[in-house]
């Protein structure tokens, strides 16, 4: 397998995960009675996890002269991560799995399409074309049948 297409298999491997991840969540959330302590859980299981990746890596805990250099924005990850968890616990049971999802991916690829065409937060900018339109316009259609 070449090593593009492997890299392609494993992004929707990750996508399927986020899909496992939220169904997984909005159990828990059922049997807890909370969405915060839902949400919770899930970033401490994960935080365990990348824990014990750190580790199997040995990857040295970065300096405080180092985190001391990082822009105070890129730290704000988990907080739009809280964000998706905190929405996703509350809104896949009420609109189901594959229509929050599609308009969740509609969301990514409306907000990719702009970050790239004006290479925002350092990503290389790749201007806005006719197929890139037509692509968002595509899944649109597609979050549309899906919904209905």
């Amino acid at each position: 397998m070449s090593n593009s297409l492997m890299l392609m298999v494993l992004a929707v491997v990750s996508g399927a995960s986020i899909v496992l991840q939220q169904a997984l969540n909005a159990n828990l959330r059922m049997l807890l009675n909370s969405a915060a302590w839902s949400g919770f859980m899930s970033y401490f299981v994960g935080l365990l996890c990348m824990i014990v990746l750190a580790i199997a890596l040995r990857d040295p805990i970065p300096s405080m002269s180092v985190a001391a250099r990082v822009p105070w924005w890129a730290w704000s990850g988990g907080l739009f991560g809280a964000i998706f968890i905190g929405l996703a616990v509350v809104l896949v049971p009420k609109l189901g799995a594959a229509t929050f999802f599609a308009l969740l991916i509609t969301g990514q690829l409306v907000a990719s399409v702009a970050f790239d065409h004006f290479g925002l937060l350092g990503l290389a900018q790749r201007s806005v074309d006719l197929p890139r339109i037509i692509g968002v316009a595509l899944l649109i259609g597609g979050v549309l049948l899906i919904r209905r």
